[in-house]
């Protein structure tokens, strides 16, 4: 039975607080994945968190979620501006995505100005940090009454 969101996090999401600190903030990982799990605590959802350095895994993981959740938010990190094959995955399941980016991709280096995977997805979050994954389920809440 599918229920609640799949939070899936790409490439070196798992470095903040550490990396770029310019851009991304000084919050960690677990900083970030403790604001979601505690807005969707406290908005009655079930939500699991998922991180991985590999496109493979995070295909699989796209892949599963289609059986076993109503929705993903994704943030694809750097593979948003060149996975076809996660662009792939996502047309391929039933259940609607959204991808979210801490920062605001528009306003940094023009190679981040293009995700490949945008258009596979029911809609796009960017620049407004940790909020930005908050956004994501609100819409999730709001649009499909998860």
């Amino acid at each position: 039975m599918k229920n609640g969101i799949l939070v899936i996090n790409g490439p070196n999401i798992n470095l903040l607080g550490k990396r770029e600190t310019s851009v991304y903030g000084n919050e960690t990982y677990e900083d970030l994945c403790n604001r979601i799990k505690k807005f969707a605590e406290n908005n009655n959802i079930n939500i699991e968190i998922f991180q991985s350095n590999h496109e493979g895994e995070i295909i699989d993981k796209i892949h599963d979620a289609d059986e076993n959740f109503k929705g993903i938010v994704l943030n694809a990190g750097a593979f948003s501006h060149y996975s076809i094959a996660i662009k792939d995955a996502v047309k391929a399941i039933s259940i609607p995505v959204i991808e979210v980016h801490l920062s605001n991709i528009y306003s940094r280096e023009d190679y981040r100005h293009v995700s490949v995977i945008s258009d596979a997805c029911l809609g796009q979050i960017s620049g407004f940090g940790y909020k930005s994954y908050i956004l994501g389920v609100a819409a999730f809440m709001d649009n499909y009454g998860i």
